[in-house]
């Protein structure tokens, strides 16, 4: 087989960097030296029937050639120069999934391709893309993985519950690393899929740097959900989607436990436009620590910082941490509540017994945000049972039409400014103990 200078790029990609080792030819193989990363055997899913032409199905095809590279210990997949349709694949261990700038891996509309399986303990579909239980896994290049969630969306209009998991209208996510370690995602476009579109669940060192994720207006199509997920990298994401642009879970609703926590996740140099804003929560029963984003810009999201969780599915929130962040025309800048799905409770809520599942949320630093044009500066508001503690503001400016709500909350603040065009810039309850430094 004949290596490309166009395939040999994309072979040699590995974490961002080009490789520059020799590609050498031998009897059956071909070894690309680069960094960290050996490449020993290409498979062309064209040499295994696929057509690249967007009406044949080359889900066998593109399925034979995973399995196949799969047989060696470094193993790389190539798509190019067409549009593969297909239903559910599954990638394998020590595997790399290239996808080139002309390529588009494209998925069914056909709903019957899509088999149940179980996801984080309830039946739904089978996601487009996803790994189970491997380690070493990649999907890199400059192409396009594309839901087609269309069909999706219009199915799930009108169903109860449509975006909880376990409902009776499944819908597939559109790329998920199951109990997965060691994976690398970088340079794809992922866009369009029925529902959450990036899930690491219960994955382990994950790099997702230099990725976009594209949504319309469209129910519960989250741009990338770490879900119980450790050792986490976001880096220069871009992504503009109909619901969370990220949003860290570590749990589901009345979940009985036990659950894995969220931990050690950095989110930088990210640009977030349409979407719900970069979200902990709703649903961390298993709780989340370690979280530090840093040199993010929101423009025109609903939400800028959100932390959120309710009595039926909270847990241990600590270490957070939000540095250099610019929001531009943002609804709410900042979201701390432990009400959601509301913002906060109308009139008095006494206090309950603190069980498993209470919201714990402390040690989280805000510092050098500028937000202008918001609706709302935003809110933040604990349980009588679990107030937020060690909430500390530094250097934080928000232009807003409304004011910041603080209740059942511990907050000190440093070169805080709040202006709003009407009414109060800071409503304190007696609840809440506000420090000011400055």
């Amino acid at each position: 087989m004949r290596i490309t200078a166009g395939a040999g790029w994309l072979a040699a990609m590995w974490l961002g960097a080009v490789a520059q080792g020799v590609l050498a030819q031998g009897n059956e193989n071909y070894v690309i030296s680069g960094p960290g990363k050996n490449v020993t055997k290409f498979c062309d899913a064209r040499a295994y029937g696929a057509k690249g032409d967007g009406t044949t199905k080359d889900t066998k095809a593109i399925q034979a050639a995973i399995d196949d590279c799969a047989t060696v210990r470094s193993g790389m997949v190539q798509l190019s120069r067409g549009t593969f349709l297909t239903g559910p694949i599954l990638l394998r261990s020590h595997t790399t999934l290239a996808i080139d700038k002309d390529a588009v891996l494209l998925g069914s509309p056909n709903r019957e391709d899509y088999p149940m399986t179980t996801f984080a303990g309830q039946k739904t579909v089978q996601p487009l893309v996803s790994s189970v239980n491997a380690e070493d896994v990649t999907i890199a290049g400059g192409g396009v993985i594309d839901g087609n969630g269309k069909v999706w969306w219009d199915y799930v209009k009108g169903a109860k519950e449509g975006g909880v998991l376990g409902n009776d209208h499944p819908r597939p996510m559109g790329v998920v690393f199951d109990h997965t370690k060691h994976v690398r995602m970088e340079g794809v476009t992922v866009q369009n899929a029925g529902f959450w579109q990036i899930v690491p669940y219960y994955a382990d060192d994950v790099v997702i740097r230099n990725v976009r994720v594209l949504a319309p207006k469209s129910p519960n199509t989250d741009a990338i959900d770490p879900f119980s997920s450790s050792n986490v990298v976001i880096d220069h994401v871009f992504s503009s989607v109909g619901d969370d642009n990220i949003a860290i879970k570590s749990g589901a609703i009345n979940s009985p436990g036990p659950d894995a926590p969220s931990r050690n996740i950095t989110i930088t140099d990210c640009t977030f436009e349409n979407g719900h804003g970069l979200s902990i929560g709703s649903e961390i029963s298993g709780g989340v620590q370690n979280v530090h984003a840093e040199r993010i810009h929101f423009k025109g999201t609903d939400n800028g910082i959100r932390i959120k969780a309710a009595r039926d599915r909270g847990h241990d929130v600590s270490n957070i941490s939000f540095k250099d962040i610019v929001m531009e025309d943002v609804k709410t800048a900042i979201l701390i509540t432990e009400y959601y799905p509301h913002p906060a409770p109308e009139g008095a809520v006494p206090a309950e017994a603190v069980q498993r599942l209470t919201p714990k949320f402390h040690d989280i630093s805000i510092e050098n945000v500028t937000a202008t044009g918001s609706g709302s500066a935003g809110t933040i508001v604990g349980l009588p049972e679990s107030p937020v503690t060690e909430l500390t503001m530094k250097r934080v400016y928000i232009a807003a039409k409304t004011g910041m709500s603080i209740a059942y909350a511990n907050v000190t603040m440093d070169d805080v400014v709040v202006k709003p065009m009407t009414g109060d810039a800071m409503k304190i309850a007696p609840t809440a103990k506000v420090t000011m430094r400055k």
